[in-house]
């Protein structure tokens, strides 16, 4: 069976506020630690009023403490954002709180616009060029303290929270592969270079202290329902944050709407659909056959799950479903 996981967004959607995304996200993790998922991360994202997991270390300790088996952590933490003393000190805390269950994904993209990554970065002295250095520093601040040590993260220190490289490029898969250490991709939202990206991860992967072979994870969106008709009609919720965001005008996440898709022109259907490429849409034989398949192209040793589905019971029933249809592919097999 492959290992599904599940990534949340927090997802604020129209009519709702930011306290019910909170709390939609820590009963979401309840579900599915019940239901079987391996991990639940939250996504650091600035500025944009549709995704309320922007304090992320904050979410994860708001979901780990309603929680008890399931991994928890963050895919992820955008360093250049951050000093990687201050996410070791965070991430070290939470180890302390909630014991070996908590992950740390790391990314070097903003997480956000150019003017907001200013005025959280201030000076803007952190930058993606520094991410390489960044993550190594953030790992030694994991490990236990060399005698005399100038600077300790406290917490942090000796917790070895398990670290992750995301990345939706090759820049990452390279880097991960150099470090050996396990490897995210976001084909979920910008599949473009997933082929070429797991094949150079692979390929150039050293083992190292943290992972004796690569270790692949890959983002995709499953929208499941009861019938395939009305997968399809939740789905659009999806869709039409991916076409508010290439407008430029971000927002809640929208409600249904009937015919969506057909109200696109042809170069924005097909803009959509190549974002979206790496989703499985329908009803549980739907979704059993696409999670059969897509496992079989990739090769993924692990499943990110997200579902981005406007009411809360419904999104609660498409992770049963995919949970559901995950148990199947392997009866089948």
């Amino acid at each position: 069976m492959t290992t599904l996981s599940v990534l949340d967004l927090a997802p604020v959607v129209q009519g709702s506020t930011v306290k019910q995304a909170l709390r939609n996200s820590r009963d979401l993790a309840q579900h599915a630690e019940r239901w079987g998922y391996n991990r639940f991360w939250l996504a650091e994202h600035h500025n944009m009023r549709g995704i309320a997991s922007a304090a992320t270390s904050v979410v994860i300790a708001h979901v780990a403490e309603g929680t008890s088996t399931i991994r928890v952590g963050a895919g992820g933490v955008m360093l250049p954002n951050h000093a990687p003393l201050q996410i070791a000190e965070q991430f070290g805390t939470l180890a302390e709180l909630y014991g070996p269950r908590i992950d740390l994904g790391l990314g070097r993209a903003p997480g956000t616009d150019q003017l907001t990554a200013r005025a959280l970065r201030r000076t803007m002295v952190g930058d993606v060029d520094r991410f390489p250095q960044d993550v190594v520093e953030l790992l030694h601040f994991l490990k236990p303290a060399a005698p005399n040590q100038g600077v300790v993260a406290t917490p942090g220190e000796g917790t070895n929270v398990p670290v992750w490289i995301l990345g939706s490029s090759q820049f990452g898969a390279h880097l991960a592969a150099a470090l050996g250490l396990p490897y995210a991709f976001a084909s979920h939202f910008a599949p473009a270079e997933m082929e070429a990206a797991v094949a150079a991860y692979r390929a150039k992967f050293e083992p190292s202290e943290y992972l004796d072979k690569p270790y692949v994870m890959l983002g995709v969106n499953i929208i499941a329902a009861d019938t395939d008709e009305e997968a399809r009609l939740l789905f659009t919720s999806l869709q039409q944050a991916f076409v508010n965001m290439a407008m430029g005008t971000p927002g809640r996440l929208p409600p249904p709407l009937e015919g969506f898709g057909d109200r696109l022109d042809g170069l924005a259907s097909a803009r959509l659909a190549q974002a979206l490429r790496c989703s499985i849409v329908g009803g549980p034989e739907t979704v059993r056959k696409g999670l059969a398949d897509f496992v079989a192209y990739t090769g993924a040793d692990e499943l990110m799950v997200t579902a981005s589905v406007h009411d809360h019971a419904a999104r609660l029933r498409s992770f049963e479903i995919t949970a559901e249809a995950n148990r199947a592919v392997v009866e089948a097999a």
